[in-house]
This record gives structure tokens, C-alpha cells and sequence, in this order.
């Protein structure tokens, strides 16, 4: 009679240390690239709607759309198009981000108090200065909350497009499914994670240094 497995396999994480690595680099480079290229496209959104109110519900319905589609649909239609890679997995990334970063933004601005607006254009700031000089700085802390829900959110999308040929730690997932080792399926499981918090601890203490005003509020 042979010994269970055990759970986890110790001496096989050891050995794959550099492997661990890797798939890091890999899933830190697809968020980030995906939370901002998702960033800039959501700021100009948000920018277009604040100026245009009436594209607003068209704008937040089509970014909704793309929110609430399966990532394993969306990714499946994007491969006859844009094949297996990173363009595939960035494209699906990205349209995930929109909803979030753009409701923030435009609810950062927003939220800025009419008088503090009144105040700055008495003082002759144009709209570009307002803009940049008061509502942005004042919204800041609106805005890098919705960064780091789009942030974990993408980690955890990440780990999907393993199915397409990415993954980062999510290759190590798929991998140990498709081979019944639990130790690698765990490592891959708990890594992401891991990631995800270390990522959310990160954007806290960005958040806290460009918005100290509303700490020690």
C-alpha cells in the first residue's frame, strides 16, 4: 500500500523558486499594463462625460456592457480576431477596468464642493487650471480607491488567461488542475493572493502620501 500524497509538497516549491519568479514578472507586467492603459482611456472618458453630460448613460452603458461580460466569453471571442497572447489578454484586462476607473473619477470631480469651484474661477482659474490645480488634487483620494479596486480586481482576472497562454501565477493553477498536484495548484492560488494584498498594502500608502490632508482628516 503507497502513501497518500502529501498536500503540499515542500521540496517541489523549493525547486521551483525561479519558476515562482517568472510568473511574477509575468502577472505584475499584465496588470499593470492593463490598470494603465485602462486608466488613461477611463480618464478620458471621464473628461468627455464631465464636459458632455448627455454621453454620459451611452458611455457608462457600453463600459457596464464589457464589465459584466464573462471573462471566459470575452477572451473566447477576442482569440479568432487577435490570436493567443498578450494583446488578448490586455484587450479583455483593460475592458474590465473602465467601469470602475471612470465611475470614480467622474465621482471624484463631482464630489468637489460647488464653493470651492465658486472660489477658484472668482479668482480667474480657466477650466484647464481648475481642473488640474483644484478638482483633481481634491478628488485624489476618490480616484486611487477606484485604482485599487480595478488593481486587485485585474490580479485576480489575470490568473483566467492562462487559458489563452498567459497567466502569470495562474498558469500554475491551470497546471496543477490539469495534472491533479495540489501543491502547485496551492502555490498558484496563494501567490496571486499574496499578490493582491502586497499590491492593495501598496496603493494604500501611495494614497495616504499624495492625499495627507485627508488622513489626518
Amino acid at each position: 500500500m503507497t502513501p497518500a500524497e502529501p498536500l503540499i509538497r515542500w521540496d517541489w516549491i523549493a525547486s521551483h523558486v525561479d519558476e515562482f519568479v517568472q510568473r511574477g514578472l509575468q502577472h505584475v507586467e499584465l496588470t499593470v499594463i492593463a490598470v494603465a492603459v485602462g486608466f488613461l482611456i477611463a480618464f478620458a472618458l471621464s473628461l468627455l462625460v464631465l464636459r458632455y453630460r448627455p454621453l454620459e448613460g451611452p458611455v457608462t452603458s457600453i463600459t457596464g456592457t464589457l464589465y459584466t461580460i464573462p471573462s471566459l466569453a470575452l477572451f473566447a471571442l477576442l482569440v479568432p480576431y487577435t490570436g493567443l497572447g498578450v494583446l488578448t489578454a490586455e484587450i479583455g484586462l483593460v475592458s474590465y477596468t473602465l467601469l470602475i476607473l471612470m465611475r470614480n473619477i467622474v465621482g471624484g470631480i463631482r464630489g468637489v464642493s460647488p464653493d470651492i469651484r465658486e472660489a477658484a474661477i472668482g479668482m480667474g482659474y480657466t477650466r484647464r487650471q481648475l481642473l488640474w490645480g483644484i478638482e483633481l488634487p481634491l478628488a485624489l483620494a476618490v480616484i486611487v480607491a477606484g485604482v485599487r479596486i480595478a488593481t486587485v480586481t485585474t490580479i485576480g482576472l489575470v490568473t483566467v488567461t492562462a487559458l489563452i497562454g498567459q497567466g502569470g501565477f495562474g498558469a500554475l493553477i491551470l497546471s496543477g488542475m490539469l495534472t491533479f498536484f495540489s501543491t502547485e495548484i496551492i502555490a498558484g492560488a496563494v501567490l496571486s493572493v499574496s499578490l493582491a494584498i502586497v499590491a492593495d498594502a501598496l496603493l494604500v500608502l501611495l494614497q495616504r502620501r499624495l492625499t495627507p490632508w485627508a488622513a489626518a482628516g
